[in-house]
């Protein structure tokens, strides 16, 4: 069978099969990669810890405040990548796909440069206005310094990853960031310790390691899937609208993300740098223990993508009630282990006083509340692959700030710096809700307008 340039067509994997098996895979095996990417900056933060100062917890918390920004850059790019090329798979369009590709990676490359020059030259200034003190700023400032004229590596390598996971290759897409966070992983105590390099060293490991996996992701798109094409400014100009459709939308969804965790670590850091330093472990714990959930709005986006191309409309819907499913199920379960393990995790970190009450409220209340979170990945990722990406913008948005402001100042007014938490998670609940009641709906109206246009074409025939 062939694609409708003549050329061999890539298989469609997703529009056949066991939906929750699909789901489970591709989960799995992106959140692997995940885990290999944030199980490396826990380490950061467990070897930083062991020099044994808040000020260097707290800049790093910062630093990930402000990097937070440049990588959902990347991650709303990448949404567009794996959203447009799995379309074109599932359509049997593998020219057009070649050709999101390239000008996709293009778009990751030259925006994020841009975007990396203004911070870098702001950085001061951004870590005042999230409430950093002297000490910390230093900390975090000399960090980003050196990781943030990496981030265009890091986007072009995202975005080649999702192109690998666009054509169902999962394993080569979990196997190009897990490598990459084994590197780090390696070079993390040498440059810290070894080298006494402190922040500045684990910073330097973190850039090697993204130019390893963009080699690696880059490898697997052009060598063994031949997915890429030369760059041709006028297929760029013509593919823009279409990709932008979607990225920037996307972007806008992402970076409100960070915002809303700019005005939760701008209100903790009014109760004190060991509230901070409590909070940067917690960020940093989240990402590795609820990694499936972070996965899964990227894991099941080719899976939606295939079947709207092939417009199997009630597997579309069924991806969404089983991915509900298995996200609910996961956080339960590691929301149990969480709060079993928690003075172990208090321990390891040597968490005192504040630093530890706040990882207590974490583990027995607030970890549970990451079924909404994951709520919320699922409809993000059904609004961007079904055609309606301001959709997941508005309610990213309005999660980030509605759903944060009032919820963290009357949280934090009524039970300090644990009640900031509980704010932000029940803002978060209620737009999640919101969000996957919109999705459906907005499913089936899209299921019922092909019906519609089926019996039309019949009546005309």
């Amino acid at each position: 069978m062939t694609d409708k340039s003549g050329a061999a067509h890539l298989p469609a994997k997703f529009i056949d099969g066991s939906i929750m098996r699909h789901i489970w895979v591709m989960t799995s095996t992106a959140s692997i990669g995940l885990v290999g990417v944030f199980f490396v900056d826990l380490i950061d933060m467990l070897f930083l810890s062991m020099l044994g100062s808040d000020d260097i917890i707290a800049g790093v918390g910062f630093a990930a405040s402000v990097s937070f920004f440049t990588v959902s850059l990347s991650i709303g790019i990448t949404i567009s990548m794996a959203a447009l090329v799995s379309r074109m798979i599932g359509q049997r369009n593998v020219a057009q796909a070649k050709r999101y590709v390239v000008n996709i990676a293009f778009l990751a490359l030259t925006l994020t440069s841009i975007m990396a020059c203004i911070i870098w030259f702001n950085l001061a200034f951004l870590f005042r206005l999230l409430g950093a003190d002297e000490g910390a700023l230093a900390v975090g400032v000399s960090y980003l310094q050196i990781l943030l004229p990496s981030l265009p590596i890091l986007a072009t390598g995202m975005a080649m990853s999702a192109a690998l996971r666009a054509v169902g290759d999962a394993r080569l897409s979990m196997l190009t960031t897990l490598i990459g966070g084994g590197v780090n992983a390696v070079l993390d105590p040498i440059f810290i310790f070894a080298l006494s390099m402190g922040v500045e060293g684990a910073a330097i490991a973190s850039v090697i390691a993204r130019f390893v996996v963009l080699g690696i992701a880059f490898w697997g798109v052009t060598r063994k899937h031949k997915l890429m094409k030369a760059f041709v400014y006028k297929d760029f100009v013509e593919d823009f609208r279409p990709i932008f459709k979607i990225a920037g939308p996307a972007m806008l969804t992402n970076i409100a993300t960070p915002i809303g965790n700019a005005i939760v670590i701008k209100a903790v850091a009014q109760f004190g740098a060991a509230y901070v330093a409590g909070f940067a472990i917690i960020g940093r714990i989240s990402p590795v223990a609820f990694a499936l959930v972070f996965a899964l709005s990227g894991a099941i986006a080719p899976i939606i993508g295939q079947n709207y191309g092939a417009l199997n409309f009630h597997r579309i819907r069924e991806t969404l009630s089983n991915s509900l499913v298995f996200s609910a199920a996961y956080v339960t379960l590691i929301s149990i282990a969480l709060y079993l393990l928690q003075e172990p995790i208090i321990n390891l970190f040597k968490l005192e006083g504040e630093a530890a009450a706040l990882m207590r409220i974490f583990c027995t209340w607030i970890a549970i509340t990451f079924i909404f979170n994951g709520a919320q990945f699922v409809s993000n990722s059904a609004f961007n692959n079904l055609g309606k990406p301001m959709y997941a913008t508005w309610f990213n948005v309005g999660k980030s700030t509605l759903g944060t402001l009032p919820f963290v100042y009357l949280g934090g007014e009524i039970a300090g710096a644990g009640g900031v938490l509980a704010g932000q998670a029940l803002g978060g609940m209620i737009f999640a809700l919101a969000g996957v009641v919109v999705a459906f709906r907005h499913i089936s109206h899209l299921a019922k307008a092909h019906e519609a246009k089926a019996d039309t074409r019949d009546t005309t025939a």
